[in-house]
């Protein structure tokens, strides 16, 4: 029991993380994005 339970938590864990992950990398690409076109003004 306590073994699933475990296995069930770290799987929850790394999908959470890999979320923010995937999450962090779009707002740098926005910002990226919104920056050349300020430059290209």
């Amino acid at each position: 029991m306590r073994k699933t339970l475990f296995l069930f938590m770290l799987i929850a864990a790394l999908g959470t993380l890999s979320a923010c992950t995937n999450t962090l990398q779009g707002m740098g690409r926005d910002i990226e994005n919104a920056g050349e076109s300020l430059q290209n003004l």
